[in-house]
């Protein structure tokens, strides 16, 4: 099944069964689109009102931006799909064949690379609804900030997927290379993240 493709009805019972994917990894993916698409959405109802006549030329780049970022998030609920198969494979390798340490480790390895890039497209979805909940139509701002918390939701969940990961690898020192990448984007985007959403509640009760 391609998962991007799938009804919600269908996501979401797969997502619910013994079944190895999607999982966590391909709901971040899901979720992080979601929350961009909000964003977009208040960028969508910015173009064209003369109110907004002065910031219209930085949101349409911001709306194609996020076009490309809610396609990609996509493609990554089936990219995460296929890069967490060899690891569900190397689990079910007898403990006694010599080569399951390296299958396993390699298998590892690749298994983080997703969720990672998700947190690189969740962080620069950030970027992005920060503007439009800025300068976009105030009549759409509540858009903003419930984007802001998908997509904040979406970078914490992926890099739990990375966390499980890096915890078992042997080579310690890529593993804590990952860990400080993602723990960055944690500190830096869920910050900037909280701070959208705090900004438009605000804004409701002046």
């Amino acid at each position: 099944m391609d998962f991007a493709q799938a009804s919600c009805t269908e996501f979401v019972t797969v997502l619910a069964s013994n079944a190895p994917v999607p999982g966590g990894g391909g709901a971040s993916a899901l979720v992080g689109a979601i929350g961009t698409a909000l964003g977009n959405m208040v960028g969508s109802l910015t173009v064209g009102k003369k109110k907004y006549a002065d910031v219209e030329a930085e949101i349409i780049a911001l709306k194609a931006k996020c076009d490309n970022l809610q396609k990609e998030l996509l493609e990554q609920i089936e990219q995460d799909a296929i890069g967490f198969e060899p690891l569900s494979k190397a689990y079910g390798i007898p403990k006694d064949n010599p080569d399951r340490d390296r299958i396993l480790e390699d298998a590892t390895i690749v298994a983080c690379k997703v969720p990672m890039k998700i947190m690189e497209l969740c962080c620069e979805s950030l970027e992005a609804i920060a503007v439009f909940a800025e300068k976009g139509s105030r009549l759409a701002v509540s858009d903003a900030g419930c984007g802001a918390v998908c997509v904040k939701a979406a970078l914490q969940a992926a890099s739990l997927n990375v966390f499980i990961n890096t915890k078992t690898l042997k080579n310690r020192e890529l593993a804590e290379d990952m860990n400080k990448k993602c723990l960055g984007m944690l500190d830096k985007y869920s910050a900037m993240a909280d701070g959208i959403f705090e900004t438009v509640k605000a804004g409701f009760f002046k």
